[in-house]
């Protein structure tokens, strides 16, 4: 198993916020099969305030540029996309083009 962390912020927008959280308590069944169908055994959103923080455990075999592919093929996925992007928008780290930012691990009580 492997595990990825990236990070995104969301507007500062209450109303939008809320709206953000309530479309994740049950997401669209195609966008779950289409993680569960290309290796994503869990994956996880937290917020602070308006940063998000998403933890991804995948099986091996995982590939992220075959994931994207599938993921930008996909038009249901690119409907739930284009959908959370009214909610969210880059941090101040992100690369031009990109969306969730990987994050760097800096600490781990395992040896």
């Amino acid at each position: 198993m492997s595990r990825q962390c990236l990070a995104l912020d969301l507007k500062d927008d209450p109303a939008l916020i809320a709206e953000y959280e309530r479309l994740h308590q049950q997401i669209w069944p195609q966008i779950s099969a289409h993680l569960r169908g290309h290796g994503v055994l869990d994956m996880q959103i937290w917020r602070l305030g308006t940063r998000l923080f998403m933890v991804m455990d995948t099986g091996p075999g995982f590939s992220a540029e075959a994931f994207e592919r599938a993921s930008a093929s996909d038009p249901k996925v690119q409907e739930w996309e284009t959908l959370m992007w009214r909610f969210q928008q880059p941090t101040p780290w992100t690369h031009p083009g990109e969306k969730w930012a990987s994050m760097s691990q800096i600490f781990s009580l395992l040896p």
